[in-house]
């Protein structure tokens, strides 16, 4: 158990790259984020 590295759950990711991943995902939420203001 010693060699298990913590999997970020890359098998379920669409992209290959968890950095490119993480940037995707603040981009969505910022979205969301905008998108939540504009209509309230």
């Amino acid at each position: 158990m010693s060699e298990n590295k913590y999997d970020r759950g890359s098998a379920l990711s669409i992209f290959g790259s968890d950095r490119k991943e993480d940037f995707m995902a603040l981009v969505f939420a910022l979205v969301i984020a905008f998108a939540v203001y504009v209509s309230y």
